[in-house]
């Protein structure tokens, strides 16, 4: 294995300007920087992360707890968007990410809090798990750097998606359209439900719109099966809505063709919207009206604000950083005869 010291004698230079180069220092110039990586890349050095984390106490290792309970996993397509731009942009820092277990099979059970001390962790992500989890509140109330997602822990950073802005900006265009009679499939109960449901019942009552109690129902986010039971029941109420939102894109493909079974059209007969934005929505027919949320930003932003916390914890704001969508007008709903329909 190449040394740092036979990279010193090969350029000319001591080890410790060797290590400030390789380490970006600015009191090294650009001139010596580039000669002592080109020459390291030519030598195939590499540095010995042992060594590194003993110098800098750090492992340059994130550690990521995501427990999808719909066992969708990495199919999960809004958080797999999510920690892709997470990871792309770790790894852009100098990070690589790990994903959090309990264990192998067989092995002594370790808590979440256990596993990241035990791998080294320079600090922890965390998305789609259950809050409530007691092990997940240990480790909340750990002092490892954290980043929640979609998610608000007191004293600690997070990045959320504007799910209050999001669903207003939805039912306004739908209301827009000329719709009044508008039915809300949504999620099991989390901060992200109630954010949303909360924003839209305000919502409607701000533009005047009666929502009946028959009108909200419930399914669990990417259940097509619970979707589908949920749009039979709306359809066949006495007055079945003009326009059926759902919790998320996926969910909105189990209600389309339910839709679709009982010989109705979409748009023409009944609207629809999701929410999310996934691309597959964008490849059906007809395309599927959502709010699109910006995934991407999300992700980045987690991985950007986790980096602060670990690398200038005493001057990095503890904060939540509130990220937009955007509607996705598609075509799944319909522009009402007789114009449209004026928002107060």
């Amino acid at each position: 294995m190449v040394s740092m010291k036979r990279i010193s004698e090969l350029c000319g230079v001591s080890i410790a300007t060797v290590s400030k180069a390789l380490n970006n220092h600015a009191d090294i110039g650009e001139e010596t920087k580039e000669r002592v990586r080109r020459v390291a890349k030519e030598q195939g050095y590499f540095p010995n992360s042992s060594a590194r984390a003993l110098k800098t106490k750090r492992t340059y290792n994130l550690g990521v707890l995501f427990v999808d309970e719909a066992q969708s996993g990495l199919t999960h397509d809004y958080f797999a968007n999510v920690l892709n731009s997470f990871k792309k942009v770790a790894e852009e820092r100098g990070y690589d990410i790990t994903f959090i277990s309990s264990g192998k099979e067989g092995e002594k059970r370790m808590s979440y809090l256990e596993r990241c001390r035990y791998r080294g962790f320079d600090g922890v992500v965390i998305a789609c798990v259950d809050f409530d989890n007691p092990e997940v509140e240990e480790l909340i109330k750990s002092d490892i750097p954290l980043v929640t997602i979609d998610h608000l822990f007191y004293g600690r950073a997070a990045v959320i998606s504007d799910n209050v802005t999001g669903m207003r900006e939805l039912l306004t265009y739908v209301v827009k359209q000329g719709h009044r009679n508008i039915a809300y499939i949504h999620g099991a109960d989390s901060a992200v439900t109630r954010n949303r449901l909360s924003s839209f019942y305000k919502t409607a009552e701000e533009l005047g719109i009666m929502v009946p109690d028959e009108y909200i129902k419930e399914a669990a986010y990417r259940s097509t099966r619970e979707a589908g039971e949920a749009t039979k029941y709306l359809l066949e109420l006495k007055e079945p809505p003009t326009c059926i939102l759902y919790p998320d894109d996926f969910s909105s493909f189990g209600g389309m063709n339910v839709i679709k079974e009982r010989g109705l059209r979409i748009p023409e007969d009944i609207s629809v919207a999701g929410y999310d934005g996934l691309r597959i929505g964008r490849h059906i027919e007809p395309k599927l009206t959502t709010l699109r949320q910006d995934t991407e930003a999300i992700g980045a932003e987690a991985a950007k604000k986790l980096i602060d916390l670990i690398e200038r914890p005493k001057t990095t704001i503890i904060e939540q950083i509130v990220i937009g969508g955007e509607v996705y007008e598609g075509k799944t709903v319909k522009r009402m005869r007789g114009g449209q329909y004026v928002c107060k």
